[in-house]
């Protein structure tokens, strides 16, 4: 049997209705930090632990958070600790979350935007083939060919053809990027008018056909780019694609892989061009971590600048509370 106490039921004062703590709420607030599931859930156990043994019955947020603070760097660290302490610094922002992923077909954008989505608490994650999809079926292969076309194949449907020094399959991707692009701004906007935080992933997000700065610091806008440098690797995403996804089978993606290699080249002379990062996909949990290091960057930058808004202490709906 466990030497672990039982635990009675802890309530956390300042919220609504005196709501009980909860270990996995709390592991997925931990989440933020950077750190796994498990190690999350691991100092989420651990908290209650010592709340457990104080005999501590009911507190608030705060204390809560101080605790927390004290078990997450013991357990995992100083660069945890320190994360943990900035993204508190975030959440009394008043401002939703908007997070931008783009890179070439095949890079992780997919499983990075939905891992990314559960550790910062965002519910709302929308890839751009769905808006491409939504957008074929308002327009015909007549009117919009690129658009019913892979980003890949879209030097195929060209109305005009490139000029003698034009890249003809970058031409095609710019103009489906621009029409997909419609949308993106589009959510944007909603994000930023309804205060709903969201991920947007997709070989169209594309810097400088996408605007966060009409919004100015009413949105926390992250947008970067994940690229995959040796091509063997990028190739070898295309096989567990298929494992993954049946209705993808990897010959599509293995015969159009020096387009997909010419548009990752496209796309992060984009990135570098509009001072957008670039994030390497060497290790899928090194990835993440940088990316969180890269969110707590930008949203500790935009909360300390001179007259950002505060939360009044509900929270933002789709965000981590």
């Amino acid at each position: 049997m466990s030497d672990r106490p039982r635990t009675s039921q802890i309530l956390i004062t300042d919220r609504e209705a005196g709501l009980p703590f909860s270990k996995g709420l709390l592991a997925s607030q931990i989440m933020v930090t950077g750190l796994s599931p498990y190690r999350a859930y691991h100092v989420a156990e651990e908290v209650e632990l010592r709340l457990t043994e104080r005999r501590v019955s009911a507190l608030t947020s705060d204390d809560l958070a101080d605790v927390t603070l004290d078990v997450v760097r013991e357990v995992a660290g100083e660069r945890y600790a320190t994360n943990f302490v900035r993204w508190q610094r975030v959440e009394h922002l008043d401002v939703p979350v908007v997070i931008l992923i783009g890179g070439a077909t095949g890079v992780g954008k997919s499983t990075i935007a939905t891992q990314l989505a559960a550790r910062l608490g965002i519910v709302r994650v929308v890839a751009t083939d769905a808006i491409r999809e939504v957008m074929r079926a308002m327009l015909s292969p007549e009117l919009m060919p690129t658009l019913h076309v892979s980003s890949f194949q879209a030097d195929r449907v060209m109305r005009e053809p490139p000029t003698a020094k034009g890249d003809a399959l970058v031409m095609g991707f710019r103009e489906q990027t621009a029409a997909v692009s419609v949308g993106i701004n589009a959510l944007i906007e909603r994000a930023a008018a309804e205060g709903t935080s969201i991920v947007i992933e997709g070989a169209h997000v594309v810097p400088g056909f996408f605007d966060t700065e009409a919004h100015g610091s009413s949105i926390l806008a992250v947008p970067f780019i994940v690229g995959v440098d040796d091509e063997e690797r990028h190739r070898s995403h295309f096989a567990a694609r298929e494992d993954a996804v049946a209705a993808r089978p990897a010959t599509r993606y293995v015969e159009g892989f020096d387009g997909i290699r010419r548009l990752q080249g496209y796309v992060k002379s984009q990135a570098l061009s509009h001072g957008v990062p670039v994030i390497p996909n060497h290790s899928f949990d090194q990835t993440i971590a940088t990316v969180i290091d890269l969110v707590m960057d930008k949203a500790t930058s935009q909360a300390a600048a001179p007259g950002q808004p505060l939360s009044t202490g509900t929270g933002t709906e789709g965000r981590t509370t």
